[in-house]
């Protein structure tokens, strides 16, 4: 069982959860599909870097390792959460991988870790404020949109809506369920997968996203 790291001390905590998921689950999910192999936590971070799509945090080496791994454990969890049941993602910090047929111990190997999915979950344990988590997110979506190639332009709401097959009374829930949804089913690096149609996702979401 893994140990919640050794958090620096921290100067301010964030005011509230930060909603919307976390950008690097996409890229990292490109990763882990293209790979058969089982990766650990800074070697995900260093193939991430090379992509330009993560870099350094923080001045503070110490600090700047501790926020580089929490960000890349809760894109895990989220994705984690995303391709169950049909797919399992072990997330562990040194032995990280896809498994195509699911466990049929899934429901003991979460409650394994609930602990530590629960602690990378929770965006007061990042060492910083809440806009700024807003911020770095933003940033991360930025460069991955760039990374695919989405139209930096906004979609208008309307057609936001109508791209995720959704009605104008949806609520933040129903849009971040259909996000995921989606996204997942029209990821490149999946069975069926269309890179056209996952950008043009990505560009609904970036506009749905903060909209509710």
């Amino acid at each position: 069982m893994l140990l919640k790291p050794e958090q620096p001390v921290i100067e301010n905590k964030c005011a509230e959860v930060t909603k919307g998921d976390n950008p690097l689950m996409w890229p990292l999910l490109s990763v882990l599909q293209e790979s058969n192999k089982s990766w650990k936590v800074h070697h995900l971070a260093a193939e991430l870097q090379n992509k330009g799509l993560i870099s350094d945090l923080d001045s503070n080496p110490e600090k700047n390792l501790f926020k580089r791994n929490f960000l890349l454990m809760n894109a895990l969890y989220e994705l984690q959460e995303v391709l169950q049941p049909k797919q399992w993602l072990q997330v562990r910090a040194m032995d990280i991988f896809i498994c195509h047929v699911t466990p049929s111990n899934t429901e003991l190997l979460l409650a394994q870790e609930a602990s530590l999915r629960e602690y990378y979950l929770d965006w007061n344990n990042y060492d910083t404020s809440a806009n700024v988590v807003r911020e770095l997110l933003d940033s991360f979506w930025s460069n991955y949109q760039s990374y695919i190639g989405v139209n930096p332009k906004l979609m208008n709401k309307q057609k936001a809506l109508r791209t995720f097959e959704l009605e104008e009374t949806a609520s933040n829930r129903d849009v971040r369920r259909q996000w995921r949804k989606l996204a997942l089913k029209w990821h490149p690096d999946r069975h069926q997968g269309n890179a056209e149609k996952f950008r043009e996702i990505c560009q609904a979401w970036q506009t749905l996203k903060g909209g509710f």
